[in-house]
């Protein structure tokens, strides 16, 4: 038996502060990825996708351009929150979660940059 109070033994055990903002970036996220897919579906839908020069003529639009950028660059810290959640849930050991945190971080800035690198690289006709 113990003379501490429930909220002495409670205190240091629980959250470190930073669940909410997680959770606010993951839903900022997911509204915005809602509609830029939206965006996406509908437009790529109009253009002949078996048509290499009007893809790149899509791509070329400064604003399909700046609207596929924004697109890639939601889905990869989407999926970056998404999956340091799983990582954090499911990886008990310290090395290893620090090691695939480490590793999902860097694996999704270099989607993030390739992906940018691509959209500029066909957008601006190189």
């Amino acid at each position: 038996m113990s003379l501490r109070a429930p909220l002495g033994r409670v205190l240091g055990l629980g959250s470190a502060k930073d669940g909410t903002g997680h959770w606010w970036a993951q839903r900022v996220s997911a509204v915005a990825l809602t509609f830029l897919g939206l965006w996406f579906v509908v437009r790529i839908s109009a253009v002949s996708i078996l048509d290499y020069g009007k893809v790149v003529e899509f791509v070329g639009n400064p604003l399909n351009s700046v609207l596929l950028t924004l697109l890639c660059l939601a889905a990869a810290y989407h999926s970056y929150l998404g999956v340091q959640v799983v990582i954090e849930d499911y990886v008990h050991a310290a090395g290893p979660k620090v090691v695939s945190l480490i590793l999902s971080h860097f694996a999704h800035i270099i989607v993030a940059v390739v992906s940018i690198y691509a959209i500029l690289r066909v957008g601006l006709g190189a």
